[in-house]
């Protein structure tokens, strides 16, 4: 387990399941807000690349410090490969769509769709999705759908197109992840950090304009702090919860961050950004929740169910 979520004298793994989710839920959901301050005096690709780099040498030191061996050569690949695809290719672009201006009622829906794409390969790699996690997975999405009424839904052409590939781009690593010959927690994660942040220093140098011409000095306290916040809540925290719950829960659960993010950050705006409620907030909730149920309690209720009327499980 990530050297974070060691929980001395936590009385079951149920303890640890919890812990993690509701950190993925929580803090997950101001990383909305701590992006859109961040690129305010940050090229977008240069500060998520730098994020990913300065997590992962935090990781790699600590993961050195506790004794563990470097990745072998074909883990330093693979590595590589989720690192690619996660640091680099979808939160690259999250905050390339951010920037364009995507509705914040779009980008809520669209990362809505993650879990189902990571449902769907894991069941094409041949494990079994209990059919209550997918029934929680549809309603999950029609809450967020109803929640993101709150937001707005403009978006050019390359915005959407750039969200709609995020939560493609982080199922396939997740899953790769899940399957993938790793070195230890602490280990792979701060490997996977570095390689994929790298990638995005490296893609920001060569082809973000904004790059060009940007110097620390323009950098405001605000942004300095939200990047600071991005780096170690938003990653070095968050992130290795996520990681450490994909290789100990199912994958429909593993991603139901997904459904009740919109709802944090929703509040965070209302908190930070004087936003407003409508109605729409109180019928996405018992949506949102009813998901969670079937998503967490859906296959004993089921099994529970087809006892009572003698229906083989």
């Amino acid at each position: 387990m990530p050297i974070f979520f060691r929980l001395r004298g936590a009385s079951d793994a149920q303890m640890r399941l919890i812990t993690a989710l509701l950190i993925v839920y929580i803090v997950w959901g101001t990383t909305y807000h701590a992006l859109n301050v961040a690129m305010q005096t940050m090229p977008p690709l240069l500060m998520n690349g730098a994020r990913f780099v300065a997590a992962g040498v935090v990781m790699l030191a600590l993961a050195r410090w506790q004794g563990q061996a470097w990745p072998t050569a074909a883990q330093w690949r693979h590595s590589a490969l989720i690192g690619g695809l996660m640091a680099f290719g979808a939160m690259g672009l999250v905050v390339l769509a951010q920037r364009m201006g995507i509705g914040s009622g779009l980008m809520a829906t669209v990362v809505t769709t993650m879990p189902m794409w990571l449902a769907l390969w894991t069941r094409w790699g041949g494990e079994r999705v209990p059919v209550t996690s997918w029934l929680g997975l549809a309603l999950g999405v029609a809450g967020a759908a109803v929640l993101a009424g709150e937001g707005d839904f403009s978006a050019s052409w390359l915005g959407g197109l750039l969200a709609f590939g995020a939560p493609m781009l982080w199922s396939i690593g997740s899953y790769a992840s899940r399957k993938l010959d790793l070195p230890p927690p602490a280990m792979a994660s701060g490997a996977q950090w570095l390689l994929g942040g790298a990638m995005g220093v490296l893609a920001a140098l060569l082809w973000e304009p904004a790059t060009q011409v940007w110097q620390w000095q323009s950098v405001s306290a605000a942004s300095l702090a939200a990047w600071l916040y991005l780096v170690v809540a938003g990653t070095l925290v968050t992130l290795n919860a996520y990681l450490w719950l994909l290789k100990n829960a199912p994958p429909a659960l593993a991603g139901s961050y997904s459904f009740v993010n919109p709802v944090v950050a929703l509040w965070v705006g209302v908190a930070l950004g004087g936003e407003r409620l409508t109605g729409q907030v109180f019928v996405a909730l018992p949506l949102i929740l009813g998901a969670l149920a079937l998503i967490i309690y859906g296959p004993a209720l089921l099994r529970w169910w087809q006892a009572r009327r003698g229906v083989p499980a």
